[in-house]
């Protein structure tokens, strides 16, 4: 699945307003930025289009903004860093209304190559709306051309994502993806269109609902699917073994049933746990001191909790990514961010950057868990997207890919 898609490459932005959507969601503590992973990956994009003589607006969402706008989420610290990043100023507007008189006035002073960042786009609570047209018209007011490079926020039909790609064309623009958003979808869509053979797809993460479609798609697309994680207790459970206090979805024993039914039948390999590190519960605080033993995965005492793969299937884990010539990972193998719990999925991290297979992370904690490992330059591509790349790998059409023009 290739990305037939205008991308900045194909655009003339040379005294131009860009409007550019970066996914800026990064962690924050104290007001510092933890993890400036996603900073970075949007920097080739906004240079690109700094280089290019354009006038560069950029918007981002920054965390849930349950209660309405406030300090604590704010894209000052992101500007702050930008700035460094860039080794030039970006002007931060720090109006709550995100596209204001003052957002306004700051883009009509702007010059070519000038940076301006707008105030996170959830703070206009239509952002996440269905009636977000209002909305979507004032960023598209703001600009003559939209970039979208926010892959971690394309599964949603927001109006920064989505919206505001209407009103751009309906005043003669065009809509293009970044750097990023290519490499994304090259990535992934190679990897689960058209991917070099042997392919294993490594699933993890606590819950089935959470992956039902894509444990699916997978087993159509894959040789090997790999299940661990807290999701792996109701296939066990569905094949009749006791799993104790482990989380289980009972709802999903059937569907469970159905997926081990299919992998038969198409001739594929499906590997569950074959032992499991277990506990009398769950760490409390998560990553505080906990005794935990090893036992076969069908033999969990029913007052036990199982936390992670044992050592066993680590190694078959290991084993079966060894002949792999594509990898696709999502979701940790335990509690990761327990240091006993983390055992299993530092096991399959190890295994992936050992390997010479191309090794696609899918966003979320398995991204998390390699960037804390250390294994981060050893992978071929980490998505920045947990929940866009779990939509891309149960095959749906991504709402912020769909709306930039064709080439």
């Amino acid at each position: 699945m290739g990305l037939n898609k205008k991308s900045v490459d194909d655009i003339n932005v040379k005294g131009k307003r860009v409007l550019v959507r970066c996914d800026f969601n990064v962690p924050l503590k104290g007001g510092e930025i933890t993890d400036e992973t996603r900073i970075v990956a949007a920097l080739p994009t906004i240079q690109k289009l700094i280089d290019d003589g354009g006038k560069v607006i950029l918007c981002s969402h920054l965390g849930k903004v349950k209660n309405g706008p406030n300090e604590g989420e704010s894209l000052a610290p992101v500007a702050a860093r930008l700035s460094e990043k860039l080794g030039r100023e970006v002007n931060f507007v720090a109006d709550y209304n995100v596209t204001g008189e003052a957002a306004t006035a700051a883009v009509a002073a702007m010059q070519e190559g000038d940076v301006v960042l707008l105030q996170n786009t959830r703070f206009r609570g239509a952002e996440e709306t269905k009636n977000g047209e209002a909305f979507s018209k004032e960023l598209a007011d703001l600009a003559d051309v939209y970039v979208c490079d926010a892959f971690g926020s394309s599964h949603r039909a927001h109006a920064s994502v989505a919206g505001v790609t209407k009103c751009i064309t309906e005043k003669g623009g065009e809509n293009a993806v970044g750097y990023l958003m290519q490499k994304e979808i090259n990535f992934l869509g190679k990897a689960v269109e058209n991917p070099e053979r042997p392919f294993v797809a490594i699933l993890g993460g606590a819950k089935v609902a959470d992956k039902l479609n894509v444990i699916s798609n997978l087993l159509d697309k894959c040789d090997t699917l790999i299940i661990g994680g807290g999701m792996a207790f109701t296939f066990l459970k569905a094949q009749g073994y006791e799993v104790g206090n482990s989380l289980v979805d009972d709802s999903k024993l059937d569907y469970c049933k159905e997926m081990l039914d299919k992998a038969a039948s198409l001739g594929k390999k499906l590997l569950l746990p074959i032992d499991t590190t277990i506990a009398a519960g769950f760490p409390n605080p998560i990553d505080g001191p906990i005794e935990v033993s090893y036992v076969d995965a069908d033999k969990i005492p029913a007052d036990m909790e199982g936390l992670d793969i044992g050592p066993k299937t680590q190694a078959l884990f290991a084993d079966a990514v060894k002949s792999a010539k594509t990898v696709v990972w999502n979701g940790p193998m335990g509690v990761f961010e327990n240091p006993t719990l983390a055992a299993g999925t530092i096991a399959v991290a190890k295994a992936l950057a050992e390997t010479d297979a191309i090794t696609v992370i899918g966003g979320g904690d398995s991204a998390a868990a390699v960037n804390q490992l250390g294994f981060a330059d050893k992978m071929s591509h980490i998505s920045t997207g947990g929940g866009a790349s779990l939509e891309f790998l149960e095959g749906k059409e991504l709402p912020g890919v769909a709306a930039a023009d064709d080439k």
